[in-house]
């Protein structure tokens, strides 16, 4: 790497480091207003089975995580420009599109879209804010800290977000998708005019030859599992907390304000978390013990499920849940982006990090349908939450080794 973008402690971030952070903030936004309301309008206004929103939720992680290793070797070989563009313009057909679909052949294909954009155009940002990141580790500043605040604006769109959504939804479901559509349009035209042609020091490969070393590396891909357990605990965020709460009050209103909790705790809590665990876990430590506080949350709701608590009362192992989940993916998400670079060859970041999503987007994908079917299966009502916590916790033994003097700052490991 060319230090040509390379900013000093002094100067703080870089305009395209501020940009991109910016970016994930306006992405999460225009997302989060549309997603957390997504499950109950499949339901009740397409009329789709459980199992059946379960499919499609995980088809739209699928489309985009899944889809990940596309964009970022496209990143890769082109430039985040390109891609970037390209994904806003996608994501603003798909939004519109899904706001008028009203049969389930045309929801599946706007679900499809909205998720290939953010595989187009979400890698290409993370890989280079993971670049940047590198060079500004060292330049003396710290890695973790800027994916820190990469995930502290991604919560702060993701608080306002369904705030938004939730008052918008007071008109109609179609509303909503088209405010996430405008939002997007600003993005685009924001991005178009600011973010440059070519970032200096990122070098552009052939999309050939990236993926065969990509599958033999089994470090990276023990991550890529890991991570994709998290991933599909946090996905239970839209699918098994919308029906836990619609039990306990009998309305989902209750919902936008446990995902302003969320992303509330984030906004405030990670970039201490941060630097806690950076002065005193190292990476593989940091992801073993977000993955256990996930799987902490599921067994909260498991133990109080079988007392069917109802109203404000019913509403607190919930709470609960998202409550650790949180602090589990404040500990997670920045040390598995931490420890991509590191695993990645020379040219390749965008793949890796690309590739990091897609390997967790196929596990969501299996792991939504059945978790769907698993909902509606008529068992006791503590069986689904206590299989979901395991799911977590048996995530930890995939987690590749790593020495004990490896910290969260992102110093290699071996």
């Amino acid at each position: 790497m060319t230090s040509t973008s390379v900013e000093t402690p002094r100067a703080g971030l870089s305009p395209l480091l501020r940009l991109l952070i910016l970016t994930q903030l306006a992405f999460n936004i225009g997302f989060f207003a549309v997603l957390p309301f997504l499950a109950d309008h499949l339901g009740r206004a397409v009329g789709m089975a459980g199992w059946l929103v379960g499919f499609v939720l995980g088809l739209r992680t699928f489309s985009q995580q899944g889809l990940f290793v596309v964009g970022g070797a496209l990143a890769d070989r082109y430039g985040i420009r390109p891609v970037v563009l390209a994904g806003c313009a996608l994501r603003i057909g798909g939004f519109v599109w899904l706001g008028y679909a009203e049969r389930t052949g045309t929801v599946v294909g706007a679900v499809l879209l909205i998720g290939f954009a953010a595989a187009l155009f979400s890698p290409a940002v993370e890989s280079e804010v993971a670049r940047q990141a590198v060079l500004h580790e060292e330049a003396g500043g710290h890695r973790t800290r800027v994916l820190a605040l990469f995930t502290v604006a991604g919560q702060a769109g993701a608080f306002v977000g369904p705030l938004l959504g939730a008052l918008l939804l007071s008109v109609d479901f179609r509303t909503v998708c088209l405010a996430g559509a405008g939002i997007f349009v600003l993005v685009l035209a924001g991005h178009a005019w600011l973010l440059p042609q070519r970032v200096p020091g990122r070098q552009q490969v052939q999309l050939r030859g990236g993926l065969g070393a990509l599958v033999r590396n089994r470090r990276f891909l023990a991550l890529c599992c890991a991570y994709g357990a998290y991933l599909l605990g946090y996905n239970q965020l839209y699918l098994a907390l919308p029906e836990e709460v619609e039990r306990a009050t009998g309305s989902q209103s209750a919902l936008a304000w446990l995902f302003a909790l969320s992303s509330l705790l984030v906004v405030t809590a990670q970039l201490p978390v941060t630097r806690w665990a950076g002065s005193l876990l190292a990476l593989r430590r940091s992801m073993a013990a977000g993955l256990l506080l996930i799987g902490a949350g599921f067994a909260v709701v498991a133990v109080a499920r079988p007392a069917d608590w109802t109203g404000v009362q019913g509403l607190v192992p919930s709470a609960g849940f998202v409550v650790l989940l949180t602090l589990g993916q404040m500990l997670v998400a920045p040390a598995a982006r931490a420890w991509v670079p590191d695993l990645a060859p020379e040219g390749r970041l965008g793949l890796y990090t690309g590739a990091l999503s897609s390997v967790s987007g196929l596990i969501v994908l299996a792991g939504s349908s059945l978790t769907g079917s698993l909902l509606d299966a008529g068992l006791p009502p503590a069986v689904p939450w206590l299989v979901l916590a395991a799911v977590p916790v048996a995530a930890i033994a995939l987690l590749p080794r790593e020495e004990d003097t490896d910290r969260l700052s992102g110093t290699p490991g071996s």
